[in-house]
């Protein structure tokens, strides 16, 4: 049995999408980061970054932090959505990929777009130019392709959480058709369906 601390973000939701994928038994345990229960003393023991999602496996004993190394974690304990061999680098590359861009630059341009007290043109501007580079780059990768890697995986379930919310939020994807057919075509499969309102839908 997995446990899944987790809310309803980009993060949490691609460990719940990746565990109703692999079809593995989970238990949901809501840590509230909007009330900050993320700062509590139990959670920073499983997370000194006070950050969601974290895993506890209880079948290993292993607690796992940082959304992509859970899903680079429950990939290898199945066997399954990450390739072998040299085509594993190219998903892990890819995976990194994710972490150290797509998700920090998406989640300034929001911050900065939305929520912060003063809007700042400069970083406004900064942050969509870079995040419309990046979009280029997932657009050029799926031009011929149906999914980032050669099949569907662990990549694909990382990077739709975050292209999902820009969507939500109101980021058109219409210069980018590539990358919004491939966003269509995860949004149909039926785990992705369903993960996506584990522990609850993104807030409007």
């Amino acid at each position: 049995m997995i446990e899944l601390y987790t809310h309803n973000t980009p993060n949490g939701h691609k460990i719940s999408i990746c565990l109703e994928e692999l079809k593995l038994p989970y238990s949901v345990k809501v840590v509230d980061v909007r009330q900050g229960e993320q700062f509590k003393d139990e959670f920073l023991a499983l997370n000194p970054n006070a950050k969601i999602p974290v895993i506890f496996d209880h079948e290993t004993g292993q607690t796992i932090f940082e959304s992509c190394a859970i899903l680079l974690y429950l990939a290898d304990k199945t066997g399954c959505l990450i390739p072998s061999g040299q085509a594993r680098w190219e998903a892990i590359e890819w995976l990194f990929f994710q972490a150290a861009s797509i998700g920090p630059m998406l989640g300034q341009r929001a911050h900065f777009a939305f929520f912060a007290p003063e809007k700042i043109p400069y970083a406004i501007e900064r942050y969509t130019k870079e995040t419309e580079r990046l979009y280029g780059v997932l657009e050029g990768r799926l031009k011929e392709r149906k999914y980032i890697c050669d099949e569907y995986s662990i990549v694909d379930i990382a990077h739709w959480g975050w292209i999902y919310t820009a969507k939500r939020m109101g980021f058109s994807l219409d210069p980018f058709p590539s990358l919004s057919a491939w966003h269509d075509r995860i949004a149909e499969r039926p785990a992705v369906a369903k993960g996506i309102t584990i522990p609850a839908p993104l807030p409007m």
